[in-house]
């Protein structure tokens, strides 16, 4: 598989913070403090050991999400128009590191993928300690006409403090890191050009009917319905065009561990070859999985 930039994080769409809360908790992870976007936006962030988070997504203020929408603010147009077309769950965005957002947004627009102009915007920002600062960030951001629901962007970190996350890293269900990111098309070779332009790294392989490239340390497959229920034994709905974010995977010590915490907790789960799934519930947006790292 060709390489590519790593992943940073996943923007996934949840009906409000305190149920994406709950049922994060119950799945056995920690999740951080309630933040707000000056744009009407809020999370409350999933940190895994690799560097990598979760983005539950919520609005804090529709009014607010609403104005930047209508302003020209991609990030939250495109997840008012994901929420439109499909309710209040689901995968919206991979977003993939990057230490110069304007480079990418310059290639983006050469290449047709851009989603509209940059982001740049800042926030409090509090750490587990108790300690305020302002955390500034720059999003670039790519999209294809031929998917309206899923985008993807590239995060610069302009002004942002270490922090030890140790504390919100460690997680009851064991998870160390992000496996992979599982996306639906019937088919995939067709965005072959736009996984090479969003991730700036290489172009994906082309597996069976499947494509699949490396993301730092984590996959990102595009996959056939048909290849969604082998793999993860649960039937994709509908068979329109377009990616659509439909799996997010990651790394246990034990999935025996995992499998025991989910049914104290009462979390419905099930073991697909060698895969231990949940499936999709309020709160959580798409389909977990959990893999043994080897």
């Amino acid at each position: 598989m060709s390489g590519s930039r790593a992943i940073d994080h996943l923007v996934l769409a949840v009906t409000d913070l305190a149920t994406a809360r709950a049922r994060l908790s119950s799945v056995g992870f920690t999740v951080a403090p309630d933040a707000r976007h000056p744009f009407g936006t809020e999370n409350a962030c999933v940190f895994l050991k690799d560097g990598t988070y979760l983005e539950p997504l919520a609005i804090g203020s529709d009014a607010d999400s609403l104005a930047s929408a209508q302003a020209g603010n991609v990030f939250t147009a495109r997840d008012r128009a994901f929420r439109f077309r499909h309710g209040q769950e689901g995968l919206e965005a991979v977003v993939f590191q990057t230490n110069d957002a304007k480079e990418d947004h310059d290639a983006y627009e050469t290449s047709g993928f851009s989603a509209g102009r940059m982001l740049d915007f800042s926030r409090p920002f509090r750490t587990p300690d108790g300690a305020e600062s302002v955390a500034s960030f720059r999003l670039a951001f790519a999209a294809d006409l031929r998917s309206p629901d899923f985008f993807a962007f590239t995060c610069e970190r302009i002004n942002t403090l270490a922090v030890d996350r140790s504390a919100l890293t460690a997680h009851e269900n064991g998870v160390t890191g992000l496996a992979g990111v599982t996306l639906c098309e019937p088919h995939p070779q067709d965005f072959a050009d736009f996984l090479d332009v969003i991730s700036r790294g290489g172009r994906p392989a082309q597996v069976g009917d499947s494509l699949e490239m490396r993301a730092g340390d984590a996959r990102l497959s595009v996959v056939t319905h048909a290849e969604f229920e082998a793999r993860f034994g649960r039937k994709y709905c509908g068979h329109a065009r377009g990616l659509r974010g439909r799996a997010v995977s990651f790394h246990v010590g034990s999935l025996h561990a995992t499998a025991t915490l989910l049914r104290r907790n009462g979390v419905v789960h099930e073991m697909i070859g060698t895969r231990l799934v949940v499936p999709e519930a309020s709160g959580q947006g798409v389909l977990y999985s959990f893999e043994e790292q080897a």
